[in-house]
């Protein structure tokens, strides 16, 4: 059984002081036992927010963003080790907003992810396609292109710590949702193609999340699907009475599973 993923993606919100009070008050709303429940502070909040969550077991931290070397001139970026002595397990690698606004292409996000690996790690890639790619039936190819590309050099073993969100362009932020089925169909597709490039074995492990406008009214029907793994939750996150509801549904989920309800 897939360990469920639920990862706060706060994007560029929140002071140091805020992310403080934040992990204190999810902290007080749940205390996962059955999940990995993540938090994605901006790099400036990042100290704060490892340690307010020093005493809050189950918690843990990403970071939004990586850069493919360990130092160097390249003003304004941030490194694996960067990462990794501010406390972060994860990183959020290839996000669409990454793709749009800076140009990201998919041979630095194959680089960023090598670098997250080397470091110990765990990536959580981003793949999804735009309302026209959908509109024009190219969703398949587009979310399979990615994570060839994306993944391109990589063996079973390597991407055994690598976790995929599947976020179509066309819901972040729009308030749109994908609707479950599409999401599962998106999700089936992209687990065959693991399972092809890297065995059975690797696509059954691969964990893949759910991204694009979830919120703690439609979080429940995704999560209830056997094909998502998690959910990577944007603006709903921001609230953590909002967020402590989606990983309350996959807390519950989990542990109905383990009794075999």
């Amino acid at each position: 059984m897939r360990k469920h993923l639920i990862v706060a993606n706060w994007k560029m919100h929140k002071t140091a002081g805020e992310a403080t009070e934040y992990v204190h008050r999810l902290f007080e709303l749940i205390q996962p036992q059955h999940i990995d429940l993540v938090l994605a502070p901006p790099f400036t909040a990042l100290h704060a927010a490892t340690q307010a969550m020093k005493e809050s077991s189950g918690l843990a931290l990403a970071g939004q963003n990586i850069f493919w070397e360990d130092a160097g001139a390249f003003t304004g970026e941030v490194s694996a080790p960067m990462l990794k002595e501010a406390g972060c397990r994860y990183v959020i690698v290839g996000h669409s907003e990454r793709r749009h606004w800076f140009g990201e292409r998919d041979e630095e996000i194959n680089k960023k992810i090598r670098a997250a690996l080397r470091h110990g790690l765990r990536p959580i890639l981003c793949v999804g396609e735009s309302l026209a790619d959908r509109e024009r039936g190219d969703t398949k190819g587009i979310v399979t292109s990615q994570l060839e590309k994306d993944l391109t050099g990589f063996t079973e073993a390597e991407i055994a710590d690598v976790a995929l969100a599947y976020e179509p362009i066309w819901a972040i932020g729009t308030g749109r949702a994908a609707s479950a089925a599409q999401a599962v169909e998106v999700h089936t597709i992209l687990r065959r193609a693991v399972a092809s490039l890297w065995g059975d074995k690797a696509g059954q492990r691969m964990r893949i999340l759910y991204g694009g406008s979830v919120n703690a009214t439609n979080a429940q029907e995704f999560l209830q699907s056997p094909e998502i793994d998690g959910v990577l939750v944007g603006g709903a996150c921001l609230d953590p009475a909002c967020f402590a509801t989606i990983a309350r549904f996959a807390e519950e989920l989990c542990e109905n599973e383990r009794r075999g309800a």
